[in-house]
């Protein structure tokens, strides 16, 4: 009988993938980056707990084009400065990959906001312009002009929270306790430019991102960069506390009226 590919993989093929992906090479990408200070009250809007505000209320948006290997990927995240506990870090709101390849491993394994969507950087001469569209709508957009070479950064740690769950099989609630995900990663630099600009950011009913406007931009940056991740669950998340917030994750704004029945979870 030919192979059925649909089929189980023997022990040895499951171990030579394994081995195969812990010896990826370096993957890089090109993106720019645009942090600005936002409304406080809306950064702890957004914040399901046990997250909480830092004490600065940044937004960071970055948007990429990511060299793998015979399939550019453009990807894209809006995320603000959170806190977990002494551990700081950021709470992507959303993030836009260019194919499916991109999301399954991020939202499955990790809890990832990710979905389909269109993200480009573009750069002619000096002019930059980069931006994240859903839907037909360019919800964010970040142009400007490169003015010079910055110095480059020593290696640096970044963690980012996530919320790992499942929706119930019969719409109500959670099948089992959410997760809280610190993903970790350790980013490299080759390349570092600054850029004079401006973030536009335009209503969207899928992706409201236009709630946390532009009130002090900080910086905006063209580089080149790769890194690593590894992601631990930090706790067992309270369901009826994350429930409310669950909109964020789908499509579908009616989303944010679901309530479990009583006495469930």
């Amino acid at each position: 009988m030919a192979r059925v590919r649909y089929g189980a993989r023997t022990e040895a093929e499951v171990t030579a993938a394994r081995t195969a992906s812990a010896k990826l090479p370096d993957i890089w990408s090109t993106g720019v980056v645009a942090l600005w200070e936002t409304d406080p009250d809306a950064v702890a809007a957004v914040l399901p707990p046990p997250l909480g505000p830092t004490g600065r209320p940044l937004v960071r948006v970055t948007v990429s084009n990511v060299e793998l290997p015979g399939h550019p990927l453009g990807a894209g995240s809006f995320a603000v400065a959170a806190a977990h506990g002494d551990t700081e870090g950021w709470y992507p709101l959303v993030m836009p990959m260019t194919h499916e390849r991109a999301l399954t491993g991020g939202r499955e394994v990790f809890g990832e906001p990710k979905k389909l969507g269109e993200v480009t950087v573009e750069r002619d001469g000096p002019v930059v312009r980069a931006s994240m569209a859903r839907h037909g709508t360019a919800f964010v957009e970040v142009r400007g002009e490169v003015r010079g070479a910055l110095p480059l950064p020593e290696p640096a740690r970044r963690t980012d929270f996530y919320f790992k769950f499942l929706p119930a099989v019969d719409g109500s609630g959670f099948d089992g306790d959410p997760l809280l995900v610190h993903c970790v990663r350790h980013e490299r630099v080759r390349a570092l430019e600054a850029v004079t600009g401006e973030v536009v950011l335009r209503e969207s009913r899928y992706d409201p991102v236009a709630d946390l406007p532009v009130l002090r931009l900080v910086e905006i940056t063209l580089g080149q960069k790769t890194s690593d991740q590894r992601g631990r669950v930090a706790e067992r998340v309270d369901p009826r506390a994350l429930l409310p917030y669950v909109h964020q994750r789908y499509d579908d704004p009616r989303q944010v009226l679901d309530a479990p029945p009583e006495g469930s979870v």
